[in-house]
């Protein structure tokens, strides 16, 4: 008689994966993947340090924002991402209301302005860490005010870093384009999304 051969052990469950922001833009694009994940808000102060670039600024805030959420979820894998638009060195954040908006769109308008993506993957239980940037340069048109006017009027940008949405009717305020992965300019760049997350052990495909 031939003994019993035991059943295999079922796999070890997916880790939770949790989106670190409340932006919707964010969750858009990650959704894109098809991949079940949850969001929670990272509660980070975002205030620049003294001297701090705006480079230094959307890492630093990108690896704080995943850091705060798993502290709160030590087992799941957590992405956290910020985004800094940077006008010659200055970081411009999101305007917040119209006339800020207006002000942000009149000192771009003719310049190039590279948008500061960082994204940062964190898992507290496997000690699991990586952070990278996607810049994009981004060059505005020389924009009438008027042209101005009515973009914001349209679209309300207030919550978007540089007053723009290159997803929507922003596309109109631009001349060029210039980056890497296509999706970091709407605020998730998901090419090195997508490898930190293979590298975390997220299976996507």
């Amino acid at each position: 008689m031939t003994a019993a051969v035991p059943p295999p052990k079922p796999a070890p469950a997916s880790r939770l994966l949790v989106l670190g922001s409340t932006s919707r833009y964010r969750r858009e694009l990650l959704e894109r993947l098809h991949i079940p994940f949850e969001v929670a808000s990272p509660e980070v102060d975002e205030t620049a340090e003294p001297g701090e670039t705006p480079r230094a600024l959307a890492l630093r805030l990108a690896l704080a924002k995943a850091h705060a959420v798993a502290a709160r979820f030590p087992a799941a894998v957590v992405i956290g991402s910020d985004q800094v638009a940077d006008l010659d060195g200055e970081a411009l954040g999101k305007p917040g209301d119209h006339d800020r908006a207006v002000s942000q769109l009149r000192r771009m308008r003719g310049r190039d302005v590279v948008f500061q993506t960082a994204v940062a993957v964190v898992c507290k239980d496997s000690g699991f860490e990586q952070v990278d940037l996607a810049p994009v340069r981004v060059r505005f048109r020389d924009l009438r005010d008027d042209e101005i006017e009515t973009y914001l009027r349209v679209e309300q940008p207030y919550d978007c870093a540089g007053s723009a949405k290159s997803e929507g009717l922003g596309i109109a305020l631009l001349d060029a384009i210039d980056n890497d992965d296509p999706t970091a300019l709407v605020g998730l760049p998901l090419i090195r999304t997508c490898r930190m997350l293979r590298a975390a052990g997220v299976k996507l495909l």
